[in-house]
């Protein structure tokens, strides 16, 4: 496992040459159905498109209904702390930034149900 990854994209790219990317994206559906917020990730999605999903999902959340945003996070496993540091930043750098948090956590996760189980 590659523990720091440069961007979503590399962190994706990584995923599907471990051939865990179809776990991923089912794990992102599952923690997004958990925190009770819709998305829909329809497979076939490469890389980019989901990243751009993804983005556009949190900066929506972030706009519209920053608790169930938090709620996800809290889902997912993300610290307070990496939450914090976004402080005063715009919304669209955050979208980023949590898209990033998201798909590291949930990238971990997979790697290591698949790794230890």
């Amino acid at each position: 496992m590659q523990p720091n990854f440069p961007n979503s994209l590399a962190l994706l790219r990584q995923a599907e040459s471990d051939k865990l990317y179809h776990k991923l994206l089912l794990q992102l559906d599952k923690d997004f159905k958990l925190a009770n917020i819709p998305i829909e990730i329809i497979s076939p999605i490469t890389p980019q498109e989901l990243v751009s999903l993804l983005r556009e999902k949190i900066y929506r959340l972030i706009m519209e209904n920053v608790t169930k945003c938090l709620d996800l996070f809290y889902i997912v496993d993300i610290p307070e702390a990496a939450l914090a540091e976004l402080e005063g930043e715009d919304a669209v750098e955050k979208a980023e930034y949590l898209s990033f948090l998201l798909l590291k956590r949930t990238w971990k996760k997979v790697w290591y149900k698949e790794r230890y189980s």
